[in-house]
């Protein structure tokens, strides 16, 4: 264990149980979240890749342009934003 971690759980020890509880599965959750992410990534890495040089290929040939977001997204919601 590192010595960073040991002082985490040195002030963590010194909390009331249920805060150490609510600590505790906060972070669980959080592991089993960063989990989710990492084995979701990890299947698509080559449709990513296909999807990249798509892209790439797109520009090259001037089939894209550039997008002026106070412009062409004015008033509408971007998805993921």
């Amino acid at each position: 264990m590192t010595k960073l971690l040991e002082q985490v759980f040195q002030k963590v020890a010194a909390l009331p149980e249920p805060a150490q509880d609510a600590l505790a599965q906060l972070r669980l959750a959080e592991m089993e979240d960063e989990a989710t992410w990492d084995k979701a990534f990890a299947g698509s890495q080559d449709e990513l890749a296909r999807m990249a040089r798509e892209v790439a290929a797109e520009y090259k040939a001037g089939k894209t342009k550039r997008l002026n977001l106070s412009r062409d997204c004015r008033g509408r919601r971007l998805v993921g934003f």
